[in-house]
């Protein structure tokens, strides 16, 4: 099964879903424990009917859910699936999904030579290596992945990557600025803007546009 384009994903028009970093994700807000859990229980039951299995996280009060395909590393038509499936069985439940609020983080690092520093923080972290990242087998510490830069000193060395929504990137950066932040660099727009705090340090918004 071949994966989805961003545009193709944006057009299926699914409700209270944002398209993060390869992973569809929603975040559906619980009165109790007992609730989520139980709305849990129930996606996952559906989860083993369509043979497809979401990354569930369960809170007081809330339950995040992502979904991917990892076996050709995107989304796919599966993932609309249940997807959907998910927000019936939230709707059933007198409960929504949503996306407002829901980002995913990752870290760069800018380095002049990848390969000095990769194996190390595989090992201090026990991460998996990939070409230019290392990422958790247990998918719970944010990824790491490294930015070609120059060697000149003094030079930023790590900023984090913060995904978004399309829709959440506007009112962020009107918070950042009011918050005495600056748009440093907005030149990949919509793929991503550079962002500074007063002190100069980086962090970049990131969406799924623009990326196909």
């Amino acid at each position: 099964m071949s994966t989805l384009s961003g545009q193709q994903i944006a057009d299926a028009g699914l409700d209270g879903w944002v398209h993060l970093l390869g992973g569809l994700q929603t975040r559906i807000a619980t009165p109790d424990f007992a609730t989520g859990l139980a709305l849990v229980d129930a996606i996952g039951a559906a989860a083993e009917k369509m043979d497809h299995h979401p990354d569930l996280g369960l809170r007081y009060t809330q339950v995040d859910v992502r979904l991917s395909s990892h076996d050709v590393g995107g989304i796919t038509e599966r993932d609309l699936r249940l997807a959907r499936r998910v927000t019936e069985l939230a709707a059933a439940a007198g409960l929504r999904t949503a996306g407002t609020g829901v980002a995913r983080l990752e870290l760069a690092l800018d380095t002049p030579d990848l390969a000095a520093v990769l194996p190390f923080w595989s090992a201090v972290l026990t991460m998996a290596e990939g070409a230019d990242e290392v990422t958790d087998p247990a998918g719970t510490l944010p990824s790491i992945w490294f930015q070609p830069s120059g060697s000149e000193e003094p030079r930023q060395r790590w900023h984090p990557d913060v995904w978004v929504d399309p829709v959440e990137v506007q009112p962020r950066i009107d918070a950042a600025v009011a918050a005495g932040g600056t748009v440093v660099d907005d030149e990949q727009a919509p793929a991503f803007w550079v962002l500074a705090d007063p002190q100069g340090n980086r962090v970049c918004l990131c969406t799924w546009q623009s990326r196909d």
